[in-house]
């Protein structure tokens, strides 16, 4: 053989060892798209800012142990211990919720039940665009949502559950997310985030998306409504270390109300002006119950779930939230779970291999 000749042999191996490696490397994205399940671009660096504001989405993966209490040390319940409740036999109402049907939280979905968990059923259907942080508008027959737009931008968008017609509200505000109507059914209530501002802010706008306005200065996120409509109650790390806060519509008479280690962001405020919350470390997150004024902060849900996300029924009886009680440190183990305000007749909801979180309560 020739010099020439092996030269030639020499390249066309190279050439045929690159070509294997490259489709090696394409072969996973290639069938990611021709089944349609292609992530949407920005999911990665926003699950990331979503996280920083310490309200994430279900675990993914065991962050480093924060610094607890000793009422959240983690204990695992043994066995599925939790009941589902019998149809019908449900506090009443209606739980809208995030489903991550693809376990993707790139196409994440939003999903509606009754309250003893039956007709559970998926009400949006953008496969390949994440939809998540829904609430129930306040005479039940409409949800508002988050939803995947572009790079940095989530929209706010209000889906009619009778047609399941969805309609965009905002248009390029910057990632936004948490949306809830007021209880007079004329604004709306969300968390505003733009790469210029690097901050997460409580904005509000009228029920058709108009007039959107900046409602507190400083950092806040998680935001939700009193009962009745004047006040405004959000999460923020103003003070340091993350608690929950309130104020009026226009900005002003902001008051902090929670005294907790390590708390998260997503609250809740009861026709009966109690606050419920979660705090907790990696995995050993509660719930917990407190007056307004801070005052009795205790946990209600029993040990072991690392619970999150609580909301409280019509009636403020009740508590919907998300944990792990069947499949703890499972990270598609998350269901949907009501329980007492005093944390008894635990109730499992949901029952699938793929995250359910994020339930809020309406009629």
């Amino acid at each position: 053989m020739t010099n020439s000749d092996r030269l030639i042999l020499t390249v066309g191996l190279l050439l045929a060892c690159g070509l294997l490696l490259l489709i090696a490397v394409l072969s996973p994205l290639l069938l990611r798209m021709m089944v349609g399940r292609t992530p949407t671009p920005d999911v990665v660096g926003t699950f990331k800012a979503l996280v920083a504001t310490g309200s994430p989405p279900p675990l993914l993966e065991t962050p480093p142990d924060l610094a607890q209490t000793p009422i959240l040390a983690p204990t695992a319940l043994p066995g599925t211990a939790v009941p589902l409740p019998a149809a019908g036999n449900g506090p009443g109402g209606h739980i809208v919720f995030t489903c991550e049907v693809y376990q993707d939280i790139g196409a994440e979905q939003i999903c509606i039940m009754n309250s003893d968990g039956t007709d559970n059923h998926r009400i949006t259907n953008q496969d390949n665009y994440r939809r998540f942080y829904p609430s129930l508008s306040p005479d039940g027959k409409s949800v508002v949502y988050s939803g995947y737009r572009e790079e940095n931008v989530y929209e706010i968008y209000e889906l009619d559950i009778a047609t399941g017609k969805s309609t965009q509200l905002t248009d390029r505000l910057g990632v936004l997310n948490a949306p809830e109507i007021s209880p007079d059914g004329k604004s709306i209530v969300f968390m505003r985030w733009t790469v210029a501002s690097d901050q997460y802010q409580v904005w509000m706008m009228d029920r058709d998306g108009k007039n959107p306005r900046r409602v507190f200065k400083g950092d806040g996120w998680d935001p939700t409504w009193s009962p009745d409509g004047s006040k405004i109650l959000f999460a923020s790390d103003r003070d340091g270390s993350i608690e929950l806060y309130y104020g009026n519509v226009d900005g002003s008479g902001i008051k902090r109300v929670s005294h907790l280690n390590d708390m998260r962001g997503r609250s809740d405020w009861s026709s009966q002006n109690l606050i419920t919350t979660y705090a907790g470390g990696s995995w050993a997150r509660e719930v917990f119950v407190m007056n307004l004024d801070g005052s009795e902060a205790h946990r209600v849900s029993p040990k072991g779930g690392n619970g999150q996300g609580p909301s409280f029924s019509p009636d403020g009886q009740w508590i919907a939230f998300t944990a792990y009680y069947d499949r703890f440190k499972d990270v598609n183990g998350c269901e949907i779970y009501i329980m007492r305000i005093d944390g008894s007749d635990l109730r499992r909801l949901t029952d699938n291999d793929y995250c359910d979180y994020q339930p809020r309560w309406g009629p």
